[in-house]
């Protein structure tokens, strides 16, 4: 009699159990966690974004292309841009308004010409009567000017062993006349000619001290060594056509916008930024370099 009403109650809980299971599964059932992917959700779980000036663009690019104009690239220099665009620096700078040459950022773009209506400044007034070359035995003295400090005759340099004389190519005709003149007094032992991509002018051999003349009338546009690979460098203008640099000095005794004259003393050889002593000469026609010895007289 126990059994059977033993198993009655145990039918008696599977039936109740059963209704409970059905009740849970057919009563509502509480909403799951829905993760809100809308726009507006997805901003709100965003960071707000970062606000401030835009970015301005590099100064010039407008003019990216044209003709007169410069692309910075990496390892520019405002010196640098100048000598191989034949200009002054100080002008490419007020061309530009560029308050600090010693910042320019890569891909901007500089005017290397002047603008229009601006006549550049003339290197140097012209001469009727060329001043002589210096004479192997003795430094040039420069003309007596306001600018040019005087230079005292010192003891001839030391002879070194000549080489072949070179007889310049003459010029293109039509260009503007530049009487030149060696930028060394003496022999000269050329260490290295000139090679368009190897070396942008004459090696001329020496000893420390020894004089480095001005090659031919014209205006200091640099005097410094902020050009990577030329040392203690000097860079005259001669007209709008023009250049010569003068570089490795061991001092220089002129100023920018300083006025020299053919055959003064504007440096002393050396050897900065070189393996030896030595001058290293360009003459460059329109910022591009070109061979000295065809403009150099025969010596």
């Amino acid at each position: 009699m126990l059994q059977l009403r033993d198993r009655g109650w145990m039918w008696v809980a599977s039936l109740l159990a059963a209704g409970v299971i059905a009740g849970c599964g057919s009563g509502p059932r509480a909403p799951a966690p829905v993760e809100d992917r809308s726009t507006g959700a997805r901003q709100q779980a965003q960071p707000p974004a970062v606000t401030g000036e835009p970015v301005k663009p590099l100064p010039g690019v407008e003019n990216m292309g044209k003709p007169g104009y410069y692309t910075v690239r990496p390892g520019d220099t405002l010196i640098r841009i100048a000598l191989d665009s034949g200009q002054n620096w100080r002008d490419i700078a007020r061309w530009n308004n560029i308050e600090n040459p010693n910042v320019i950022e890569v891909g901007q773009v500089v005017r290397v010409i002047p603008p229009v209506g601006v006549v550049p400044e003339p290197a140097v007034a012209r001469q009727t009567v060329p001043v002589p070359a210096p004479a192997p035995s003795a430094t040039a003295a420069p003309t007596p000017s306001t600018s040019a400090p005087r230079v005292t005759a010192t003891a001839p340099p030391p002879q070194v062993a000549s080489v072949p004389p070179v007889t310049p190519t003459p010029a293109p005709p039509g260009e503007e006349d530049v009487p030149w003149g060696w930028p060394t007094a003496g022999a000269a032992t050329i260490v290295a000619s000139f090679d368009e991509q190897k070396n942008k002018g004459l090696d001329i051999a020496g000893r420390p001290g020894d004089p480095v003349l001005a090659s031919a009338d014209g205006r200091v546009v640099y005097a410094g060594a902020g050009l990577r690979g030329y040392g203690n460098l000097i860079i005259l203008k001669h007209n709008n056509t023009y250049l010569s640099a003068y570089a490795h000095n061991q001092s220089l005794l002129v100023k920018e916008d300083q006025t020299v004259r053919k055959g003064q003393k504007i440096a002393e050889m050396g050897s900065s930024d070189a393996d030896r002593v030595k001058l290293h000469f360009e003459i460059r026609r329109q910022g591009k370099p070109v061979d000295p010895a065809r403009y150099l007289p025969a010596r």
